[in-house]
């Protein structure tokens, strides 16, 4: 998760048309083109982020959920500290194992929540999510194949008290997610290597917080799929409006404290204050200079 919200040092993934080849330049005659479009309007290597999308989506579903029929179904074997740790470790591991290539975002609400912060471009956030809404959909269908007739158990979010208790819980928890996500993954002085760890561990104290209220979702996918083939609606859009309010501002609040030294008005004026520049200390020397 990083300046395409994966882990720090991946680039930005971008669009490309069909028809888009790519050129090296040269001195005298031109380079022959070679196309490394793909079908539908969309580069190969954009497509290899969507299926990276997928399927870390499609682990993460299958892990966490997964720990929770097994633990309905086996005389809580799991535990529910056993069910928190699961959710922060998948996190954690498939940070490490597709950070590099999508971004590792696993989530519709952490994608916008970039988009609107302008580091993710918008005209990817429909293939995003819906590749992450498609990899939660095939994991619960997984699960409901392999856990049939009373084993199957619903490994979906449902509110235990109120629907507006839910709802803050959600909101909290996910902005806390997302500003965490925020100072590990998009600020260049923090320690990218742990940015896997810290946002696991998040993940892991914010089901212990709020898992037995809310479900912990933190993520419209992660509510989707499990909604989708179980066929289970109620009270679903808490886990769809709070997580995305949440993110959103959650990013954008720690924008507004990351450090700069620039005045105000040229952050304004500049855009700055939403993707701020690292040129700001090569300016510093080249004035001392």
């Amino acid at each position: 998760m990083a300046e395409n919200a994966g882990i720090p040092g991946s680039h930005a993934v971008c669009f490309k048309e069909c028809e888009a080849n790519q050129t090296t330049p040269s001195s005298s005659a031109p380079t022959p083109k070679t196309n490394h479009g793909c079908c539908f309007g969309i580069s190969v290597p954009f497509f290899q982020k969507l299926i990276a999308e997928v399927l870390g989506t499609f682990f993460m579903i299958f892990a966490g959920c997964g720990s929770v029929v097994v633990n309905l179904n086996y005389e809580k074997v799991v535990t529910f500290p056993g069910i928190a740790i699961t959710w922060g470790l998948v996190v954690m591991v498939l940070v490490y194992s597709v950070g590099h290539i999508s971004g590792a975002h696993f989530n519709p609400a952490v994608t916008i929540a970039f988009a609107t912060c302008k580091r993710f471009p918008w005209k990817q956030v429909p293939a995003y999510i819906l590749a992450q809404v498609l990899g939660s959909t095939l994991a619960s269908g997984a699960l409901r194949l392999i856990f049939t007739g009373h084993e199957n158990r619903f490994p979906g979010t449902m509110p235990a008290g109120s629907n507006l208790q839910s709802f803050a819980l959600e909101f909290v928890i996910t902005f806390y997610l997302m500003f965490v996500i925020s100072g590990v993954a998009t600020d260049n002085r923090a320690i990218g290597e742990l940015a896997g760890l810290a946002v696991g561990s998040t993940v892991t104290l914010n089901v212990l917080c709020a898992g037995v209220i809310s479900g912990a979702s933190m993520n419209p996918a992660r509510s989707l799929g499990p909604a989708i083939v179980h066929g289970k609606f109620k009270s679903l859009w808490i886990y769809i409006v709070a997580p995305l309010l949440g993110t959103i501002c959650g990013a954008w609040v720690y924008n507004l404290i990351r450090f700069t030294d620039q005045p105000f008005h040229e952050l304004t004026k500049s855009g700055s204050f939403l993707r701020l520049t690292r040129s700001s200390g090569t300016s510093r020397s080249s004035n001392s200079s």
